[in-house]
């Protein structure tokens, strides 16, 4: 087939550009994702009103938030496998549809069941990410893969943030205009992310195409293995199991100061429902500029150091991470662990952009399938560390003055489960070190293809 320059991968990324299918694209496909994860982390700020009113234990959140994350695992599995197949544009486009329901009627909860539910329904969303990643792989060529990667997934994954920063203030709206009282406002307030989910499925099916060339339906290329296993193509490759394991040290924690940070703050410095969701939400804000920063940085190591160079940038920031997190658990004041969550956030977003950037060249005829076991692999780790959260959260009490009256709070603090989430990365960060030696061995053939620009 004959392409033209129109037809083919671009090799700059300009942000502020609408030309072209691939940057028409590629905005849409950041900001479904973006809405996509403000669907997802939703309810993370309410959490406090909605445990409240359904009467939660300390237990139940903890089963609450692994259902959150859980349900993820398996639909980021087979989502990569179906895009290898059929495209994004049509797999993206039921994904959203879909998934719209849950959040639009995880309001109508009114026992531990039935929110438990909606919420392992709602975890589904979590596998746009594989989606956004595949389709950005396509539209762009490899020297510029890693960046227009992370862009994406930064300027989406900032959707968690948003909804940690608005949906306290969406809920409030709704009290305010007299829709419902303090109590209901969580119920409403999720109305806003599943509308929005709907009004994705529409742009991204009307105006996106699954590659510069045209929709998959439509085009023969080989490149696209529509009859081959991709996912046992990229599961025999011990470098995809290796970012996996790291993905579950980056992401994973990320998705859990999405979700815990919020109780953290309220629980453990007695802040606000407003000033925690605030402060969780500008840590998610950060993905805008510091998930990008960590492929740009990626892309100009590989240029001089390929696969290697990318995996001892990943492996560094893993370290820092880790330390972050343990002095972020150490901290005495709430201003000290802003400043640290800052701190640990920037090595974590940045490790997920150079994660993402070595994705693309691990086996470029199953890059739905390599994402999408990479992008499990953030899930399993998120499930695996609210796990721990749940066992290791130290329950207490406190007596509070409301409207007068002396009430009694339940508590959660979680420092003691930060502290070992710390411990743990580092040990990661050693381990992907150390790994990168025997990496480097086997990836000459990898390091030239990261070189060199696509055709």
């Amino acid at each position: 087939m004959t392409f033209n320059s129109a037809t083919k991968p671009l090799e700059k990324l300009n942000i502020f550009s609408l030309k072209g299918v691939q940057m028409k694209t590629f905005h849409i496909t950041w900001l479904t994702f973006f809405f996509c994860f403000f669907a997802w982390f939703g309810m993370a700020p309410l959490m406090k009103i909605a445990r409240e009113q359904l009467h939660l234990t300390k237990d139940q959140v903890g089963n609450i938030q692994i259902a959150s994350v859980s349900a993820t695992i398996l639909a980021r599995l087979l989502i990569g496998r179906l895009i290898d197949k059929f495209g994004p544009k049509l797999i993206y486009t039921w994904l959203l549809v879909l998934c719209a329901i849950p959040v639009l009627f995880i309001g109508t909860s009114h026992s531990y069941t039935s929110f438990l539910l909606f919420r392992l329904a709602i975890g589904v969303i979590g596998a746009s990410f594989v989606i956004t990643q595949f389709h950005t792989s396509i539209m762009f060529a490899p020297n510029i893969k890693g960046t227009a990667n992370a862009t994406a997934g930064g300027f989406g994954n900032a959707g968690g943030g948003a909804a940690n920063l608005f949906m306290p203030l969406i809920a409030s709206g709704f009290t305010a205009l007299g829709f419902c009282s303090t109590e209901d406002s969580w119920r409403f307030a999720m109305i806003f992310p599943g509308v929005m989910l709907l009004i994705c499925a529409f742009l991204y099916h009307r105006y996106t195409l699954d590659t510069p060339a045209g929709d998959f339906k439509n085009i023969k290329d080989e490149s696209i293995q529509h009859g081959k296993n991709t996912f046992l193509l990229a599961a025999k490759d011990y470098r995809t199991w290796i970012l996996t394991i790291a993905y579950a040290a980056c992401f994973g924690v990320e998705i859990t100061v999405d979700n815990f940070a919020p109780i953290f703050f309220t629980d453990s410095f007695g802040a606000t429902i407003a000033v925690a969701g605030m402060v969780a939400g500008i840590f998610g804000w950060m993905n805008i500029f510091a998930r990008p920063l960590g492929g740009i940085v990626a892309d100009k190591i590989g240029k001089s150091w390929g696969f290697d160079g990318k995996t001892l940038l990943l492996a560094v920031l893993l370290l820092v991470e880790g330390i972050g997190l343990i002095w972020f658990a150490k901290s005495g004041n709430i201003g000290m662990a802003i400043f640290m969550m800052f701190v640990f956030g920037l090595s974590l977003k940045m490790a997920n952009g150079a994660t993402y950037s070595l994705v693309p060249f691990i086996n470029p005829q199953a890059v739905g399938s390599v994402a999408g076991i990479v992008g499990a692999g953030g899930n399993i780790g998120a499930m695996l560390i609210a796990f721990m959260f749940k066992a290791k959260a130290n329950h207490a009490t406190q007596n509070v003055v409301e409207n007068g009256a002396g009430v009694q709070k339940n508590l959660i603090d979680y420092t003691d489960a930060f502290m070992l989430l710390g411990f743990i990365i580092l040990g990661i960060g050693v381990a992907v070190l150390i790994f990168r030696t025997v990496m480097a061995h086997k990836t000459s053939n990898i390091k030239e293809f990261a070189l060199t620009p696509g055709e």
